[in-house]
């Protein structure tokens, strides 16, 4: 198809977004098209004036009274309760706080502990985002277990009498591979197992179903697809069956029955309140707050139905304009094993980035040679996606990258 027909289309389909106007509320150019959201979410318009309002009377005037008045103690409960929709979670399951790390940590060491007794193993995802393999190491570590890496299409095979919980990324970081949730979870359940989910890279992308598909436990990012900016806080899901037996390994003050009777002993509160641990980041948390924001009035579903047009449109823009054998796509063209963003494996893919920066379409690297371009519906539209395949053909061809490799 022509490059004119191709534009020609991407007008109609912005013409017909439902989202569209949604763009509107994020500080963007329109000089540059922002493909890593899946990196870090762009910043939606009204946080700034928000977060003056936070600094100068909250903390400036009210300062210690703002706990209380300006409802700072109760932020990781209150925004939990923001998300839990996003993710598929009834109210009272989600906590905001701490990074995702340390949520991994929390999630992994307390779901071992809930495990039936003489289990052993804890899988973890083989491609997962190096961290959560670290941490679950440490976890293993200190609880006596043994980690076994596996790839996720493999823990129904691999999971048995001997496994205590799995770890699984639902999106891979790398090359966008949606995996089996609900396959998956039913697996590990039906040997007696937990399931641990990470939804750094779908939380805001698509629908997850946290509760219908029993779901154990779970983590999260808030920095990519839902916009809350550098090192905003994670959060924690723990299913409400399993809330009386959360044995946290970070018991801090403000998971505590009753955090300002500083008692020695530790009597852990109710709920997900559970997975709190001390101060929260009151700036970075009410940031997150307001982001959140644009999610008002819309679906998960219909962000899923424009990410999966997005990604297809931009891998038909590919296939039109960059000669065969320049690049490779890593990422499923099957639906349900796609999240939200396209990964090309391109000989040179670093001086291949580093030209489309600089002529305005914005992805990122994962080296040696993996581009990867996040399509977040809220704010990428398809003329943005019809030129970032465009201007991909320009910059191979002037790099010089080989057909074939």
């Amino acid at each position: 198809m022509s490059e004119n027909r191709l534009a020609e289309r991407a007008a109609e389909l912005d013409a017909a977004d439902g989202l569209a106007e949604r763009r509107e509320l994020f500080a963007l150019d329109d000089g540059t098209v922002y493909l890593d959201g899946n990196s870090l979410g762009a910043l939606p318009r009204h946080v700034e004036d928000r977060m003056a309002d936070v600094i100068g009377r909250q903390w400036g005037e009210l300062r210690i009274r703002s706990w209380d008045e300006s409802g700072w103690w109760t932020a990781p409960e209150r925004i939990g309760e923001r998300i839990a929709p996003l993710v598929g979670a009834a109210p009272g399951q989600v906590v905001v706080g701490d990074s995702t790390s340390v949520n991994v940590f929390k999630a992994v060491v307390a779901a071992v502990r809930m495990a039936p007794e003489g289990r052993d193993e804890i899988l973890v995802d083989a491609t997962t985002f190096p961290t959560d393999g670290y941490i679950a190491e440490s976890a293993a570590r200190l609880t006596g277990h043994r980690t076994v890496v596996v790839d996720p299409a493999d823990v129904p095979d691999v999971v048995g009498p001997r496994t205590a919980a799995a770890l699984v990324n639902h999106v891979d970081y790398r090359t966008g591979r949606l995996h089996d949730l609900p396959g998956i979870t039913a697996a590990l359940h039906g040997r007696g197992a937990l399931a641990v989910w990470d939804l750094c890279h779908s939380a805001g992308a698509l629908p997850v179903g946290l509760d219908e598909h029993g779901v154990d436990l779970a983590v999260g990012c808030t920095y990519k697809y839902l916009n809350g900016g550098p090192g905003s806080p994670a959060y924690l899901y723990v299913a409400e069956r399993h809330q009386d037996r959360f044995d946290s390994p970070l018991p801090g003050w403000n998971s505590h029955a009753d955090p300002f009777g500083m008692t020695r002993g530790y009597t852990p509160a109710e709920g997900a309140v559970r997975g709190r641990v001390g101060t929260p980041d009151i700036l970075s948390m009410l940031a997150l707050e307001a982001a959140l924001d644009v999610w008002d009035g819309v679906t998960v579903e219909s962000v899923r139905a424009k990410s999966l047009a997005l990604t297809d449109f931009f891998l038909e823009c590919v296939e039109a304009y960059v000669p065969r054998g320049r690049v490779t796509s890593l990422t499923p063209a099957a639906h349900a094993e796609r999240g939200s963003q396209v990964a090309l494996a391109c000989p040179g893919a670093p001086a291949v980035m580093e030209s489309l920066i600089a002529r305005g379409v914005v992805g990122d690297l994962r080296r040696p040679d993996v581009l990867r371009f996040g399509f977040t519906p809220l704010y990428v539209g398809f003329a943005d996606t019809e030129r970032a395949a465009r201007v991909l053909a320009e910059v191979l061809a002037a790099v010089g990258v080989p057909a074939g490799g």
